[in-house]
């Protein structure tokens, strides 16, 4: 494991070992330990006791943050016809078909985001082993297969955020940056909460939630009460 600069080592005496600590505090200690001079993103992690070999405890959806991510992000719907126009319309930056597809074929990834209507499915399909591994490939399940291009351009482009279990069964998503208030992050952070709540398998036995941190691009793991 590479040793931790300087730096982080400073920043990491500020968290006190084993302390968890109450959300207001833990975002504040998060801010303040932010190492690097670039506006850092803020992540939540959540260790949930979910058996994630059981198709039933294996949580994926999609929500749109109170107060965004503080980056927006590139769009690509892939669409035809009026759908098309209505993607163009709605401020997605790249809106095409089968010349799309193409050049994605060819190596193109200029996007965060891709957005499908069903009826392109079957030609994404074949480009699953491009999409799938970037997290790049559109599911019915976070929004982005839909006949509603415009709403899920919309979305993505005011902070809509993916969450999935990992193989652990935990769950890591971006609640903002450093620059946000307190406040805003405090307002992500409950919204990714309750929904993870909302979301809750009714097989999970147990203690649901285990731990959640917060911790910035560059900076130490904060625990935070729930």
């Amino acid at each position: 494991m590479a040793k931790k600069g300087k730096k982080y080592q400073e920043a990491a005496k500020l968290v006190e070992k084993g302390k968890i600590y109450p959300i207001e505090e833990g975002v504040a200690l998060v801010k303040k330990t932010s190492i690097a001079n670039f506006d850092e993103g803020v992540d939540v992690a959540f260790r949930l006791n979910l058996d994630v070999r059981h198709a039933d405890q294996q949580l994926r959806g999609a929500l749109v943050l109170p107060n965004g991510t503080g980056k927006t992000k590139k769009v690509l719907v892939i669409a035809e016809g009026a759908k098309a126009d209505e993607a163009r319309e709605a401020g997605a930056d790249v809106v095409g078909s089968d010349d799309v597809l193409e050049d994605i074929k060819n190596g193109w990834l200029d996007f965060e985001v891709a957005i499908a209507t069903p009826n392109m499915m079957p030609k994404l399909g074949r480009l699953g082993r491009i999409l799938g591994p970037r997290g790049l490939m559109p599911n019915p399940k976070t929004g982005t297969v839909t006949m509603d291009v415009a709403k899920a351009v919309k979305e993505s482009k005011a902070g809509k955020v993916n969450y999935r279990t990992d193989k652990q069964g935990n769950v890591h998503v971006p609640i903002g940056r450093v620059s946000f208030t307190d406040e805003q992050l405090i307002e992500n952070f409950n919204a990714v909460r309750d929904l993870l709540i909302r979301v809750k398998p009714s097989t999970a036995k147990g203690t649901y939630i285990k731990n959640v941190a917060l911790s910035t691009t560059m900076g130490p793991s904060v625990k935070v009460q729930y």
